[in-house]
Parts: structure tokens; C-alpha cells; sequence
């Protein structure tokens, strides 16, 4: 309502707005009756369904969307409203969605293919933010939002199979929305239109409380605003706690635009019109009852919008026939380098393992790590034998080092030492990087598949043995696979020389099978197998190493060491 003065109270304030609405009222119905509904009001044809799967890269049409500001302005309607609540659903292939006509809104927005931690269907919508924020597909605007509020109205509901139409006026606000599904596809087909007054009165669509599975632990953690500019060719993500201080917009040619988890997409397609993202963090109750921060967004910005929605999951596969920019979504990075075009290989490489010979995507994991690490083994093989030859001029080290014992780091003596040791390696054909060089050219590989076994939607609810979601960290009391993990560290590091490490960093690094355990502890069982068949295949290729090709003769000829320089 507009400010009134200062001097008036809140109680005369809201007596004189209530007499206000009721004098408009009674004037507009006696000068304006409302005309009676034709005949053939209220019914729509339900479409034909179509037995062919339709493509994913088409949505159901809707009228095109005028340009920003000419949208004519419209005939006042007569008062168009519901009598009761409405509450019904629209079922697709994918899709259970629950509508109410109370502000024409979505209750719940189940994934009939993917189950979440409590092993029922995933529902998008936190229903727990409900009682305290309008449910998804609000209306916000931007300034003083009319009144009375449109969120809270009754509006009159037409629906079929695939299709819902919500329409409200109170004579002076005119809301009409329109929802059509796709019965194989995770396109939805959406438009909003508000008037006021007759003239279009910019608006969005909001999805405010959270998005995703609100049954993962920590979910408001892996939640993101995100649109993706095509100024500059670049996605952006927004945590919530940009919007702590209060709503903030962002807006521009997008090629898409909405809200995300870490499986999960719900993103409106401008198709390249300009359009408004506006990020909400709302309080809400968590599983605790302790109100946390929450995600939303609204997404428009005009008085008429029309989009296709996404709502689904983030299948690579499925996004590229979509819009290949969707693709983005997915983060295939690791500390700011992308690694698309290692870790999609492995991801197909990996589907098509459980899809064609395991049927299980546990046992797809293992014979994917051993495969990568068998085409891996002459680099680690490279590796490990520079290992040894530095392994046979150990004693030649030592001494070296008791040399130059104690030393400060910035004595210029320590030029000397380093040189000796360089003509050391010189004599003996070692190269100081033969070790370390031919690992790294690995961990590109290693990273990638790491990264992929975090975004790959199909680990969701994938059982192995007695992990029932390898997405998720074991529900045993005793977490099994950490544990079997830590003695294969300890068991391979015993097994690896460490030419040139002094006791007391030998003892350091004994430290690391407690540091992984306590890592991998709470990761996804999907990672701990990873990285267990990882240390498996290294002992094999250890032991295969130490029986095969046994350590050279120790070194311990001082002639063969380089002669000492006059330190005066």
C-alpha cells in the first residue's frame, strides 16, 4: 500500500485502506456487472498424444512474445476468479506436478526417475519454506507489488493431460499464466501475463525457499542462482549469500537463466531476448528446525513472458540435444582449469561400462580406474624406475647431505651442495625429474576421473555390495571403504622407495593414510572406491615391478662421487 503520513497510526492506516477496497468495490460491480461466461468457457481439447517420443530441442509453442514496451494495453475484464481451492496434478513420463489455483502456483515438482536420501521420488520444491514464502511460479515485481496481492488469490483453473491455464481479475488486476508439458520431455512451455489498469505491469516468476533435494546433506550448500551471458560467452553463478543483504538482479541477453543444485536444473530459455534474474535468501527451516538461508530467483521482467522451462537433471547427453550451452552447468573444472575434454571420455567411458558389461555402476568404477591405470603404467613405470636408480645412489646422498648438515636455507654454501648433487645425477644418468615428471603427465587423467564420479547424475542411488548410493558417503556405523582404503596407502607406501627423503620426512608421509582417511571419510562412496582401486592397481604394478626388475646394485664407491671443492 502507498506510505500514508507519519502522524496516521498502522490501525487507521489499515481501517481507511479497508474502507478504500470496499467503496471501489461496491461502484465498479454496480457500474460494471460482470457479463455471463459463454457457453463453452472453461473447456479447452486435450491434445492428442503422441506415441513418437518428440525431440528434446523443440518445446510446445506458444504465441510469440512482443518486445519490451509494446504490449498493447488491454480491456479491463470483468472479475474472473475461483470460489475454492483447486489442487490437481499433471503426471508426464518424468513428471508428478502438483498445482493449487491459490495464486495459481506449483506445490510439488516430483522426478518420477531419480529417488533422493529417503528413498522416495525427489521433489524439487522444499515444502518445508511453503508457510513461510509463496511456492514456486509466484508472481514478483519489482517496487510496490499491487493490491491485493495476486500470489493469494483464487484463480479460475482450466486443465487437461498435458496443459494448465490459471486466470484471475479483481476488475482491476488481470493475471492469466499458462503451463504445457511435454509427455517424453523435461520442456515446459510457460508464459505469465499481468495487466493493470488495462496497461502491462512488468513482472516475474519466481521459485523462492530452495531448489533441488532437500535431503542431501548440507543441500543450501550446493544450490546456485546461475545464468549464462552471451556478451561474453560466460556462465555465472550466484551462492546465496549474495543475496544475504536483500534481492539482487542481474539481467542481459541470456541464453539461460534460473536455479541449480548439484544434480539438478531448473532454467528458463529466453532464446535470446533480454531478460531479468533477481536472487532471494529466504530464512528456512532446516531438518532441525533451524533456519538457514535458502535460495531463490525470479526470472522475466516484462508484463507478457513467454519461455520453455528445463526442469531435469544434468545428463550431459541430454542437455547437449537441448541447448549445448546448458552443457555448462555442469562444472567439469578443478581449481579454475577446465577439464571437459578429458572427463567427458571417461564419463561416456564409464556409462558405457555399466550400461553394456557390469549393469552396475559400482564394478563400472573399478574396471574403469584399473583400465586408466594400465594405459597410465609406462609412465608410472618410467616413473618407478627412476625411483630405483635414485634408490642405488642413496649412500652417495647421504653423504652429501652430512656434508652440508645443518646449513642454513639462504647460506650461499647451499649453491654448492645443489651443484655437487646435479654432477652426482650427471655421473650416474639420473634424471632429478624422471620421477616426479611422468606422474604429473598422469594427473590430468586421475583429476578428471575424480571430477566426473562428483557430477555424474547417474551415480545417484547406484548400489554396490552393501553401499546403497554411491553418490553418498556408506550408511554404516563404521565406514568400510575409508578403512580398507587407508591400509592400501600405508601398504603401497611401504611398498614405493623414497630415494633422497630424510628419515624425518619419511616419517611425515606415514602420516598420509590417516590424512586420507580422515578425507575420504565423508566423501561419496563413488570417490573412495575410486581412489581404493587406484591404490590396489599401484601395489599390483609395484609388486609386478620389485619381482620382475630387481633394485640395482647400491652405489657406495666414493670415487665415483664428485671430489670435494675447497669450501675456503
Amino acid at each position: 500500500m502507498p506510505n500514508e503520513k507519519k502522524e496516521l497510526s498502522n490501525e487507521t492506516r489499515l481501517l481507511i485502506a479497508f474502507g478504500l477496497m470496499a467503496v471501489v468495490l461496491l461502484v465498479y460491480q454496480w457500474l460494471f456487472p460482470a457479463p455471463p461466461p459463454k457457453p463453452d468457457q472453461g473447456k479447452t481439447d486435450a491434445p492428442k498424444a503422441d506415441t513418437a517420443a518428440p525431440k528434446q530441442t523443440a518445446a510446445i509453442p506458444l504465441p510469440a512474445t512482443p518486445a519490451p514496451g509494446s504490449v498493447p494495453a488491454a480491456d479491463i475484464p470483468g472479475e474472473v476468479q475461483a470460489a475454492q481451492e483447486e489442487v490437481f496434478a499433471i503426471d508426464t513420463d518424468y513428471y508428478h506436478v502438483e498445482f493449487s489455483n491459490r495464486g495459481a502456483v506449483v506445490k510439488s515438482w516430483v522426478m518420477k526417475n531419480f529417488k533422493d536420501q529417503q528413498l522416495h521420488m525427489v521433489d524439487l520444491v522444499n515444502t518445508r519454506a511453503l508457510a513461510r514464502v509463496a511456492a514456486p511460479f509466484s508472481l514478483a515485481f519489482k517496487g510496490q507489488a499491487p493490491s491485493p496481492d495476486p500470489n493469494a488469490a483464487l484463480y479460475r483453473a482450466t486443465h487437461d493431460d498435458l496443459s494448465a491455464t490459471f486466470e484471475y481479475s479483481d476488475g482491476r488486476i488481470a493475471v492469466k499464466k499458462t503451463f504445457r508439458f511435454e509427455q517424453k520431455g523435461y520442456l515446459v512451455s510457460i508464459a505469465s501475463q499481468v495487466t493493470q489498469n488495462g496497461a502491462p505491469l512488468p513482472h516475474a516468476l519466481a521459485w523462492r525457499g530452495g531448489f533441488g533435494d532437500s535431503t542431501i546433506v548440507n543441500p543450501a550448500t550446493t544450490q546456485l542462482a546461475a545464468y549464462y551471458d552471451q556478451s561474453n560467452s560466460k556462465l555465472y553463478t550466484k551462492a546465496v549469500k549474495e543475496a544475504k543483504d536483500g534481492p539482487v538482479s542481474f539481467s542481459g541477453q541470456f541464453s539461460f537463466a534460473g536455479l541449480e543444485d548439484s544434480y539438478f536444473a531448473g532454467v528458463y530459455l529466453p532464446e535470446g531476448r533480454s531478460v531479468e534474474l533477481t536472487e532471494f535468501a529466504d530464512n528456512i527451516p532446516d531438518v532441525n528446525n533451524k533456519d538457514e538461508q535458502r535460495i531463490g530467483a525470479a526470472v522475466g521482467g516484462e508484463g507478457l513472458n513467454s519461455f520453455t522451462l528445463f526442469v531435469g537433471p544434468k545428463d550431459f547427453q541430454l542437455l547437449e540435444t537441448i541447448n549445448p550451452k546448458l552443457n555448462q552447468l555442469i562444472d567439469w573444472s578443478w581449481l579454475g582449469i577446465s577439464l571437459k575434454y578429458v572427463a567427458i571420455p571417461i564419463s561416456l567411458a564409464l556409462q558405457w561400462t555399466a550400461q553394456t558389461l557390469t549393469h552396475n555402476y559400482g564394478w563400472a568404477i573399478i574396471l574403469v580406474t584399473a583400465g586408466i591405470n594400465m594405459v597410465m603404467f609406462p609412465l608410472k613405470f618410467s616413473s618407478m624406475r627412476s625411483s630405483r636408480k635414485m634408490q642405488s645412489i642413496q649412500p652417495l646422498v647421504t653423504r652429501l647431505n652430512e656434508k652440508y648438515k645443518g646449513l642454513p636455507l639462504k647460506d650461499p654454501r647451499q649453491q654448492e651442495k645443489n651443484a655437487e648433487l646435479m654432477e652426482l645425477y650427471k655421473l650416474h644418468g639420473i634424471n632429478p625429474l624422471g620421477g616426479c615428471l611422468p606422474m604429473l603427465l598422469t594427473l590430468p587423467f586421475f583429476v578428471a576421473f575424480y571430477k566426473v564420479l562428483s557430477v555424474t547424475i547417474q551415480l545417484r542411488g547406484a548400489p554396490w555390495l552393501w553401499v546403497h548410493d554411491l553418490s553418498q558417503p556408506e550408511t554404516l556405523a563404521i565406514r568400510l571403504l575409508p578403512l580398507i582404503l587407508a591400509v592400501t596407502q600405508f601398504a603401497q607406501q611401504k611398498m614405493t622407495p623414497s630415494p633422497g627423503m630424510d628419515p624425518s620426512q619419511q616419517k611425515m608421509m606415514m602420516l598420509m593414510p590417516l590424512m586420507l582417511l580422515y578425507m575420504f571419510y565423508f566423501a561419496n562412496a563413488g570417490l573412495v572406491l575410486y581412489w581404493l582401486t587406484s591404490n590396489v592397481v599401484g601395489i599390483a604394478q609395484q609388486w609386478a615391478l620389485n619381482r620382475l626388475s630387481p633394485p640395482p646394485a647400491v652405489v657406495v664407491d666414493t670415487k665415483s662421487a664428485p671430489k670435494k671443492k675447497n669450501r675456503n
